[in-house]
């Protein structure tokens, strides 16, 4: 039988002991990986593989043993408790060994687990699964986790209280990250606050959400869009010595000032436009970059943008003889003074 996304939800939390088995396949191996540990966990509980209530094994060893996986079926543990056979990486090549389990199957055995990556309709496997009356398939696509996901694994992490601002960042951080990144995400953020009763923020999102590229250049960009004139070279200095290269900080200048731009231009005003922002924007730094695109009119960014695309131009010639980190100073006194009008 087939599962629909919102059903298997459900289902990966609080899995039917009396079932068959299960198919989970999709083409992101992580968000697979991360089902089948929660179902397994969900059936044979934290200590099951310790006491040796779970058997796994690759489907790539079933082509030399085809009767692995139904020994592991049959076989019974000296602790009590639901077992569960785990097939890892399934492909119609496995499928003989699988399909005859399935069919063997009785009260009291153990269920058939098995992942896979993207399989087509007319894989063995699946219409397998499909079209048993006693097992479940599921297909797990690119879609971003809903926030009923999202909460359950605050929930899990002992995360329960959040500011309706910290949500929507972690929402929309979850837009940008794979499962597997917004699950160590969640995980540091549990770290982060652990021992601390107060609701957790957006300052706490930004702390714990994975740095961006732009991260090393936001002192700099920040006293740039600010018109901090006198605190320009010095940072650039530091950033030199870095290594930090001149082409990649006027990209990150033109980047940071396209959002600028995009958030100004934006028809329901520069907060939300900020709130529009890929990747996300958090905190503070959101906070920050809003007051800068309040502080710029349309005229000015489109002149900044100009200043950025010519000095990039200037730094890519081949017959550029002058220091580019020099060329990349002088364009950001420029953008600096630009913002004083």
């Amino acid at each position: 039988m087939k599962l629909s996304a919102r059903e298997a939800n459900g289902y990966f939390k609080k899995p039917d002991a009396a079932r068959t088995g299960l198919l989970i396949y999709g083409a992101d191996g992580m968000r697979v990986a991360l089902k089948r540990q929660e179902v397994i966990k969900a059936l044979i509980g934290p200590k099951g593989d310790e006491e040796m209530r779970l058997s796994r094994m690759p489907a790539g060893e079933l082509r030399k043993d085809p009767a692995k996986l139904l020994d592991a079926v049959k076989a019974v543990s000296f602790f009590p408790g639901p077992r569960v056979a785990f097939v890892e990486d399934a492909n119609d090549n496995s499928a003989p060994a699988i399909l005859a389990a399935l069919e063997d199957w009785a009260e009291g055995d153990a269920q058939i687990i098995v992942t896979a990556g993207q399989l087509k309709a007319t894989s063995k496997i699946r219409k397998a699964f499909e079209g048993h009356r006693n097992a479940y398939a599921v297909g797990l696509y690119d879609d971003p986790p809903s926030r009923d996901e999202i909460e359950g694994m605050l929930r899990e992490g002992g995360l329960g209280s959040f500011s309706n601002d910290a949500m929507t960042d972690l929402v929309a951080l979850s837009r940008e990250l794979g499962p597997g990144d917004l699950r160590q995400t969640v995980e540091k953020l549990s770290l982060y606050k652990l021992g601390d009763g107060s609701e957790v923020s957006s300052a706490d999102i930004e702390a714990c959400a994975p740095a961006s590229t732009e991260a090393a250049l936001d002192d700099v960009l920040n006293v740039v869009a600010e018109a901090k004139m006198g605190e320009i070279g010095p940072l650039l200095t530091k950033l030199k010595a870095q290594g930090v290269q001149p082409v990649g900080l006027c990209i990150g200048a033109t980047r940071h000032f396209k959002a600028l731009f995009a958030a100004k231009s934006d028809a329901g005003g520069a907060a939300q436009g900020i709130s529009r922002l890929r990747p996300p924007v958090f905190g503070p730094r959101r906070d920050r970059m809003l007051k800068q695109a309040q502080a710029w009119d349309m005229r000015r960014l489109e002149d900044a943008l100009a200043v950025l695309v010519d000095t990039d131009l200037q730094l890519r010639s081949a017959g550029q003889t002058a220091p580019q980190m020099a060329l990349v100073e002088r364009a950001l006194i420029r953008l600096a003074a630009l913002g004083r009008r």
